[in-house]
């Protein structure tokens, strides 16, 4: 990626015309994906991804947080998982592994490729990455300890649930490289984001562009859903901002 964090959150800053307005600066990831959590939603993220030219950034529908009410934002740490047919002398290697090497504020990204076998996800992996600093788990797969996840209030998006374990079923067999989840490519740092709508991707070459166009554009939604509750039509709005 060009340029460090502070050259490129700086070039960011400096091109934001209404910084008072639901817009701050932030001093570090941790911030920044507070206020992504607070401020953004998966469907402007997705429509300044269309902005920048990435129309093809969100994951398949099939991949849903396990309580419509959950937000997940972090960076990407990528894993990717295959079915296997025999049960190994030492199971869950690279599972440990993976989950062990996750950092503060990253997802744990994990493609399965759509696998119904196994469940590599559950309530002691969250519990394991809640405590190294991780904001979420979105599974290209199944998962299970639902109940468990949910009291926990640990953010996990899945495209199904399974009592059945993973052993013998699915392996990990790298984690820290690029895969393709839901139908998207994910390489490791990667911003990630997910709501009831679903989950999106940003590309990291774009991520100040398309952080920059989603934050301006929950400003200008808010002006047009303020002056709409006024009494304003559609068009009079829409031809005052360009927002739908």
């Amino acid at each position: 990626m060009e340029g460090g964090y502070t050259e490129r959150r700086a070039k960011f800053q400096t091109r934001l015309t209404e910084p008072q307005e639901k817009i701050k600066n932030w001093s570090d990831d941790t911030e920044l994906f507070d206020m992504m959590e607070k401020q953004l939603y998966a469907a402007v993220i997705s429509d300044a991804l269309d902005a920048v030219g990435y129309r093809e950034q969100a994951l398949r529908h099939t991949v849903r947080p396990l309580h419509p009410e959950t937000v997940v934002v972090g960076r990407a740490m990528p894993v990717l998982c295959v079915d296997v047919y025999e049960i190994p002398d030492e199971p869950y290697q690279q599972e440990i592994a993976a989950v062990d090497s996750l950092k503060q504020n990253d997802v744990f990204v994990c493609s399965t490729n759509q696998s119904t076998r196994n469940c590599i996800w559950g309530e002691l992996l969250s519990t394991a990455a809640r405590a190294r600093g991780a904001r979420g788990a979105i599974i290209d797969g199944f998962v299970r300890d639902a109940r468990q996840i949910l009291a926990m209030g640990f953010p996990v998006f899945t495209t199904g649930l399974s009592p059945i374990d993973s052993s013998g079923r699915g392996d990990v067999v790298a984690y820290n490289v690029p895969i393709e989840c839901g139908g998207v490519p994910v390489n490791p740092g990667e911003i990630v984001f997910g709501d009831a709508d679903g989950v999106v991707v940003i590309p990291q070459a774009v991520e100040m562009d398309v952080l920059e166009a989603a934050f301006a554009k929950v400003v200008g939604e808010n002006r047009t859903r303020d002056e709409l509750r006024a009494g304003a039509t559609l068009r009079e709005v829409y031809d005052k901002y360009g927002i739908l």
